[in-house]
C-alpha cells in the first residue's frame, strides 16, 4: 500500500512538474523564461517548463478603449472631448510590445497618444468648426493616432469623436448666435411673406384695371354714351320712383 500511495504521489507531482497552457483563438501567449520574452504561443495547447518558464496571456481582437481629453481649440476655448478607440494588437508584435512595454500598455501607450493626437487635432481649428468639421477632426485624430501607435504593434481600427464639450460661457455664445439667426431668418421670411402679398396686390390692380380699359375700349366702340343708355334700359324694369323730391331727375326719360 505504501507503494501504491507513493506510485500515485509521484505521478500527481510529475503531471504538476510538467503542466500545459492552453491558447484560445483571438488570443497570443507571451512565455517569459526568467523574465525574458522567450516566445509567443499562438491558439492551441503548449507545453511550458515549469517554475522557469511564465504565461502571459494577450487579447489580439478588436478591442475598445474610451478616453477623456481636455484641449484648448485654435481660438482658445476649451474643450474636453470623448473618443472611443477600437484597436487590436498585431497578433505577431505581442512578444516585442510586451518586451518593450510591459502590460501596461493600455495606461503607457495608449492613453497618452489619444491625449496627445486630441490636443493636436483640436489645437488646428475654432471651436465652431470642431462642430461643423467634426469628419475632418476625426480624421485627423486617426491619422496622429495610427503614427504613434502603428511603431508600438498597436492597429487603430476606428476612431469615433463621442462628444465635445465646451465653456459654458461659449455654449452660452453659440445659443445666443443660433436665436438671432433664427430670428433674422423669421423676419426674412415675414419680409418675404409681405412683398409677395403687396405683389399680389398689385397684380390684382392692374388686372382689374385692364379690364376696365378693355370695358371702356367695347363701349366705345359701340357707341359710347349711347350704348351705356341703351345698356341701362335694357336692365330697366319699367318702374318709376314713388317719390321725387325737388329736382331729382327722371331716369331714362329725354324730354327732347
Amino acid at each position: 500500500m505504501l507503494l501504491v500511495g507513493a506510485g500515485l504521489f509521484g505521478l500527481v507531482f510529475v503531471l504538476m512538474a510538467v503542466p500545459f497552457t492552453i491558447v484560445d483563438a483571438g488570443e497570443r501567449a507571451v512565455i517569459l523564461r526568467l523574465g525574458n520574452v522567450d516566445r509567443v504561443l499562438t491558439p492551441g495547447i503548449h507545453w511550458v517548463t515549469p517554475f522557469i518558464e511564465d504565461v502571459e496571456t494577450l487579447d489580439v481582437r478588436v478591442n475598445k478603449e474610451q478616453v477623456d481629453a481636455d484641449s484648448a481649440s485654435k481660438d482658445l476655448q476649451s474643450v474636453h472631448t470623448t473618443v472611443a478607440l477600437n484597436y487590436n494588437l498585431v497578433p505577431e508584435g505581442v512578444g516585442l510590445l510586451w518586451a518593450e512595454v510591459g502590460e501596461d500598455y493600455k495606461l503607457r501607450v495608449i492613453d497618452p497618444a489619444v491625449q496627445e493626437a486630441v490636443k493636436a487635432s483640436t489645437a488646428r481649428y475654432t471651436a465652431e468648426e470642431l462642430v461643423t468639421k467634426r469628419e475632418l477632426v476625426r480624421e485627423d485624430i486617426h491619422k496622429l493616432l495610427a503614427e504613434r501607435l502603428t511603431p508600438r504593434h498597436i492597429v487603430v481600427a476606428d476612431i469615433s469623436i463621442v462628444n465635445f464639450n465646451f465653456s459654458q460661457s461659449f455654449n452660452q455664445a453659440i445659443e445666443a448666435k443660433v436665436t438671432a439667426e433664427q430670428n433674422a431668418l423669421a423676419s426674412k421670411n415675414k419680409l418675404e411673406q409681405s412683398k409677395y402679398e403687396a405683389e399680389q396686390r398689385i397684380a390684382e390692380a392692374r388686372g382689374e384695371a385692364e379690364a376696365i380699359r378693355i370695358q371702356a375700349q367695347a363701349i366705345q366702340r359701340q357707341g359710347g354714351a349711347e350704348y351705356v343708355r341703351l345698356k341701362t334700359v335694357e336692365k330697366w324694369d319699367g318702374k318709376l320712383p314713388v317719390n321725387l323730391y325737388g329736382s331729382a331727375p327722371i331716369p331714362f326719360l329725354n324730354v327732347q
